[in-house]
């Protein structure tokens, strides 16, 4: 009997699952089952099921979605990426202080289909509302828009996307003086690293969970199912972390002690099919890999 890891299941109530199981060491592929969600066609490899972090909120079976807009590209203060702490808190500090630092910058993206309707997570990128998402969660169609961590909801629309490293800019509309977050680089990040992880967690928004950095350069080989037909995809250089992430975590923030951001949440791992907890096993795109695929992105649109 083998594992199934997998990625968050949105398709009861909160959710799709994406599932990834891992072919044997030294590389874990993982082979999706999708189960229930139509929004969330994607399967992966191997002995463990891997699900996105989507939660589907009011019906059954939805996918977030967070949109970018770049109206305000030009007077927008865009996201930075540092290697230095500017304000780094210790072991023995309160994290209430990271906290504090870094929910302004983590929005909930909401999306409203006819048949249904779901959220995730985002950080933002820009003063004027750009924000950075997974692409998995505004893959499906719908109304999209953004809440903010102070429940100020607004109109968005995604501007562009890389599926190559499932992420996407949304565009929030008539938002101004928002704070963009801080990204960290690979180098900075080591195992054993604490980090807290914000989001959505089951609908749950403004939650942060904390956890440590327990692998580095994780890959999913995963392979997709959709109505255009089947196809594969990969992430590679993925972090673990055992910081509980769960459905509606995706595209939420995972931070490190100085408040940057060192991952971008996109999937966990869980017991079974059956089984769509946090397990303590999740993972995070790394920031350098961000960083560049978002200056790749808004080279799209400006």
């Amino acid at each position: 009997m083998t594992d199934l890891m997998t990625r968050p299941d949105h398709s009861q109530g909160y959710g799709h699952y994406d599932y990834v199981t891992p072919p044997p060491p030294p590389a874990p592929p993982f082979v999706p089952a999708s189960p229930g969600d139509r929004r969330w066609p994607r399967r992966v490899a191997g002995g463990a099921a891997v699900l996105a972090l989507i939660a589907a909120g009011g019906t059954a079976g939805g996918v977030v979605a967070e949109r970018y807009l770049v109206d305000h590209a030009a007077t927008a203060t865009t996201a930075t990426t540092s290697s230095t702490a500017a304000a780094t808190v210790t072991e023995g500090d309160d994290l209430a202080a990271v906290v504090k630092q870094v929910q302004p910058s983590v929005v909930t993206v909401l999306v409203d289909g006819n048949q249904s309707s779901s959220l995730g997570s985002g950080v933002v990128l820009s003063s004027d509302g750009l924000v950075l998402t997974n692409n998995h969660v505004i893959e499906s169609d719908g109304t999209v828009s953004v809440r903010l961590s102070t429940g100020q909801t607004v109109p968005a629309r995604v501007v562009a996307t890389d599926t190559a490293h499932d992420l996407a800019l949304v565009q929030a509309t008539g938002l101004t003086g928002l704070t963009p977050v801080t990204f960290g680089t690979d180098d900075s990040v080591a195992v054993g690293d604490t980090v807290l992880a914000f989001g959505a967690p089951l609908g749950l928004e403004n939650t942060v969970t904390s956890g440590i950095v327990s692998a580095l350069d994780r890959s999913i080989s995963t392979a997709t199912e959709s109505a255009t037909g089947s196809g594969s995809e990969q992430l590679t250089g993925l972090l673990q972390t055992d910081a509980a992430i769960n459905q509606g975590n995706s595209g939420g923030a995972l931070v490190d002690l100085s408040g940057h951001v060192v991952g971008i949440n996109v999937a966990i791992a869980t017991a079974s099919e059956s089984s769509t907890g946090s397990i303590g096993v999740g993972f995070a795109i790394p920031a350098d890999t961000v960083t560049a695929a978002v200056k790749q992105m808004q080279s799209q649109i400006n």
